[in-house]
């Protein structure tokens, strides 16, 4: 039951509306700089006005198209400044802009066209043969092509073509905006790595210019910060980081297109346009502090905050980038069920200023405290909550004005909602102090001779470690044990490892019963859609073998 008592004399029927952010950072901080980076790899500067007029011409391409409030409009793009313009241009409609994952299957992606009923899907060049593949197992009304080049040197098998910049060419850049309804959907994302077809989440207005107001408040984002979001953005709206730059009127850096393979460019625009809050997983954070270590001196990013998410940051990154840079890795949890932030691991509360250094570093892994808006529980397998007492595992609960708590056009929601909270299915405990630690997933966690043995911290373990590069511990079926851990382990290049040296580093931290059956040292993980390790493809190849 919700209580109502003496109404308020505020603006409550002004809803919360994304457009308002791009709209505030032009007015305020119209001079700021987008840096951008094109598909040719060079680089190119524009600013929050020239941008803001951009997204008015937008605006009105989009009216001539018919796309309207109501409408569905896929993006396939990298981290370029056209898709920077769509994530404020589309929902400023009253449109829903669909986040389309270009590391999913052909079906999975056509799966997501066709359940989202998108009618108009934008795409640059480099991503035609994806738009190409699926095109004839989608019912859509047409494609716009983003590309620099002019139309004519564009060829292509898809039907109804338009061109972006053809589009904009000669539109207004002026636009009468008009208000949303804060409960619309502004994006639309759907899960990836989940067992079936993937599933919708539709964001509303309200929930992300919350979750903006979240993550600066978090993170400290203000007007005087650059911030580069190196997560993808058609992941998770790549957490948040475009609307939070806008919301504080930050300098942005767009990195486009780039792999963990050729990460160089993104490291050298991090350090030469002074970036002081980004964003990654560790499998894009190690591969630019190796560039780092080879440059002829090391930069000073004391000032600097790397938010690592996906996965929790080995050790050895963190102490890497704080010893090599001064840069301070900073841990946060979320999933696209979330918008996704939901805690962070800025600083050590001074209550723990007494633990060893050591100590301290361990804690700075932990998912961290909740953000402002944010409820956390962990529950048995009953659904009691248990206390909060750094000891007691089960499964992670987590509500609030940025948690989902249905998917869009699923008949049975209850798998993975329970009275307005959403079971995360992560496995893990509460401190005393409100710090939110994993221990596993409920899929992942290890059930060995009745007792359970965390794999998450397991691979930490092995990946402090100064010869691993990477770590993934799985469950393997055990007939007497019911199951029993197994490690594959990454070296690094020309630093020769033992299976000996892995199981040293292990026995200082787990009962010898604990301790994996076997460790297979290989060149490789293989990972998902977004980056995180495939448990289902180690734990198939096992059962192969």
């Amino acid at each position: 039951m919700m209580l109502t008592g003496i109404r308020s004399t505020m603006g409550d029927n002004i809803p919360l509306n994304i457009g308002a952010l791009m709209k505030h950072a032009a007015t305020v901080f119209p001079s700021t700089e987008i840096v951008h980076r094109r598909l040719d790899g060079s680089w190119s500067r524009t600013d929050y006005a020239a941008t803001m007029k951009r997204i008015n011409k937008l605006a009105h391409a989009l009216d001539s198209l018919g796309i309207a409030a109501g409408s569905m409009v896929g993006v396939l793009d990298w981290n370029q400044l056209r898709h920077f313009e769509l994530y404020f241009g589309v929902p400023s409609v009253g449109a829903t802009m669909l986040q389309l994952n270009i590391r999913l299957a052909p079906s999975d992606l056509s799966y997501v066209v066709e359940h989202s009923d998108a009618k108009w899907i934008f795409v640059d060049e480099s991503l035609l043969p994806v738009a190409e593949e699926i095109a004839d197992k989608v019912d859509v009304h047409g494609w716009v092509v983003m590309t620099d080049k002019p139309s004519s040197e564009i060829t292509t098998s898809l039907k109804n073509v338009h061109f972006y910049e053809d589009l904009l060419a000669g539109q207004p850049d002026e636009y009468e905006w008009q208000l949303i309804d804060e409960n619309t959907a502004c994006y639309a994302g759907y899960t990836t790595g989940t067992t079936g077809r993937p599933k919708g989440v539709y964001y509303s207005h309200r929930a992300i210019y919350l979750h903006t107001l979240g993550v600066i408040s978090a993170l400290k984002v203000d007007y005087l910060d650059c911030v580069m979001p190196i997560t993808p953005m058609f992941h998770v709206l790549s957490w948040g980081f475009p609307q939070a730059a806008v919301g504080a009127g930050a300098k942005i850096v767009l990195p486009g297109r780039f792999t963990a393979d050729n990460i160089g460019a993104v490291a050298d625009a991090l350090v030469e346009e002074d970036v002081t809050v980004a964003n990654g997983a560790p499998s894009l954070f190690a591969p630019m502090l190796e560039h780092i270590r080879q440059l002829p001196k090391a930069p000073d990013l004391s000032h600097t905050r790397l938010v690592s998410g996906s996965t929790e940051p080995p050790l050895a990154l963190m102490k890497g980038f704080a010893e090599l840079t001064g840069a301070n890795v900073i841990h946060g949890y979320g999933a696209s069920e979330t918008s996704p932030l939901v805690t962070y691991n800025w600083e050590l509360k001074p209550e723990l200023a007494e633990l060893s250094e050591e100590e301290k570093w361990d804690r700075k892994r932990y998912q961290g405290v909740p953000i402002l808006g944010v409820e956390l529980k962990v529950v048995d397998s009953e659904g009691a909550e248990l206390p909060h007492d750094g000891r007691s595992m089960g499964e992670v609960l987590m509500r609030g004005p940025w948690i989902a708590t249905s998917y869009h056009n699923l008949a049975d929601n209850s798998e993975r909602f329970v009275d307005g909270w959403w079971r995360s299915g992560d496995v893990g405990v509460i401190t005393p102090e409100g710090y939110l630690k994993l221990t596993d997933r409920l899929k992942d966690v290890i059930k060995s001779g009745g007792e359970w043995i965390s794999s998450i911290d397991m691979e930490n373990a092995i990946m402090d470690h100064p010869k691993v590069l990477e770590a993934a511990v799985i469950g393997v079926p055990d007939p007497k044990y019911q199951e029993r851990p197994m490690a594959y382990v990454v070296g690094r290049e020309g630093d020769p490892l033992s299976k000996d040296e892995v199981y040293e580093v292990l026995a200082e931290r787990f009962a010898k019963w604990q301790l994996p059956d076997d460790v297979h040292l290989t060149t490789e993980l293989p990972r998902t859609s977004v980056g995180k390790l495939d448990k289902k493809r180690l734990r198939a190849a096992w059962s192969a073998s």
